[in-house]
């Protein structure tokens, strides 16, 4: 299997080596946490960790037996202990935790003990944080893992010698999802066949299955609606009166629940909407935006006709990836796309495709120009022709570039 560098989130996982902090990655199915887990293994090995010091159980595998407890998973834990050279540290690999009731109580035990480095994956934040948190209060951290991002998708050794725009036009089309990409050049309808089945496993056992939501079809549609419609600003009001305008039966309540299972499996992210001159919205609405391009673009039947929004989608991910938090602006001169903090520190951020009509550049401008503190406030474009930066010191950025840029990782 062809092994796709990622070399920010190994990064992390090198710095946290050997701390008594659990390191929990958490990301949608199929992002590729298990692959980087193993990558990780393969890099201890190489240097010399002996293999009886490394214990790797993946939870969701078929060979796993049907009703396996946390029993059975702490017995093969001591097994494995009882074998391995106890002056040495001993590490776990733990994938796909919360398939396993009560793993919560091993993976404290495990935290416990001495020279012990434990590691653990999952594709639900919020169980994996409110179990974490009751139990191992300060004593974890967690790492954030998304689909490729651009640059770790150009980065790849298939994709050295071809130009970064045309790198982008299969990007905002396909997405990151490592699947796609492990095997090799394939056609539009193997590209689609794959997202489907990604798409529908990560709705039926990842949300569906985990929520007891019986009714697959609202949630299917849900879904699919969040996704096509994404950088749109919404209450969960207008989502329902939405869907029942479209004939399907539901209430504030079910929407609202399933949005929230829908976000804590990771398939989709949202970014509220805040007043930028210090006083909150007392009603805020939200956007929300799929974790993934490609899986957007597949409820969309890959249509060509919302680029910008499908632009607008990957620059938030993107955002997330750099460790923002992310909010959108309201203004009275207009709507800004991201405020993206860190800290103490914000920068304002515009997503458009092009700047060249006077109209759209007026309108992008605007509320930018109307700011007056002092931090950073940038257009990401798809346009080159209007890159450079305005008298009143807004930057135009080609979105390409930004997303290749190193500067901020």
């Amino acid at each position: 299997m062809m092994l796709i560098d990622r070399p920010a989130l190994l990064a992390r996982l090198r710095a946290y080596r050997n701390t008594d902090q659990v390191k929990v990655l958490v990301g949608v199915r199929r992002c590729g946490k298990s692959t980087l887990l193993d990558m990780f293994r393969q890099e201890l090995v190489s240097g010399g960790v002996e293999l009886r010091n490394v214990f790797v159980k993946r939870l969701d595998g078929f060979d796993v037996p049907i009703g396996y407890s946390a029993e059975d998973l702490h017995s093969e834990l001591q097994a494995a202990m009882d074998v391995s050279d106890s002056t040495l540290p001993f590490y776990v690999f733990l994938d796909e935790v919360q398939d396993v009731s009560g793993w919560e109580l091993v993976v404290r035990r495990l935290q416990s003990r001495a020279n012990t480095d434990v590691y653990i994956t999952g594709s639900n934040a919020q169980l994996l944080s409110g179990e974490l948190s009751t139990h191992l209060a300060g004593r974890f951290v967690e790492i954030p893992v998304y689909p490729l991002s651009f640059r770790e998708f150009a980065g790849m050794d298939s994709h050295r010698d071809i130009s970064p725009d045309t790198l982008f036009a299969e990007y905002m089309r396909y997405g990151g999802m490592p699947g796609l990409m492990t095997l090799g050049d394939t056609d539009e309808r193997t590209k689609t066949d794959i997202l489907a089945a990604i798409f529908e496993s990560v709705i039926v056992r990842d949300v569906a299955q985990r929520y007891g939501i019986r009714d697959l079809s609202s949630l299917d549609k849900l879904s699919r609606y969040l996704m096509a419609t994404s950088g749109n600003l919404f209450s969960t009001n207008s989502v329902v009166n939405t869907l029942r305008s479209a004939g399907v039966k539901t209430s504030y309540v079910t929407i609202d629940n399933q949005i929230r299972a829908l976000e804590q499996a990771c398939v989709i992210y949202d970014a509220e909407q805040e007043g930028i001159r210090g006083k909150e919205l007392l009603h805020p609405q939200r956007k929300f935006y799929a974790v993934d391009n490609g899986l957007r673009n597949l409820t969309n039947n890959f249509t060509f006709s919302d680029r910008g929004a499908q632009l607008e989608g990957i620059i938030f991910m993107e955002l997330l990836r750099r460790g923002y938090r992310v909010t959108i602006g309201r203004s009275g001169t207009g709507e800004i796309d991201f405020v993206a903090a860190s800290g103490a520190s914000r920068e304002y951020i515009q997503v458009t495709l092009s700047m060249l009509e006077d109209s759209t550049r007026n309108r992008e401008l605007r509320p930018l120009q109307a700011l007056t503190d002092a931090f950073p406030r940038t257009v990401l474009t798809l346009d080159r022709f209007s890159e450079g930066v305005t008298e009143e010191g807004v930057r135009i950025v080609n979105a390409v570039d930004w997303l290749l840029d190193d500067v901020h990782r």
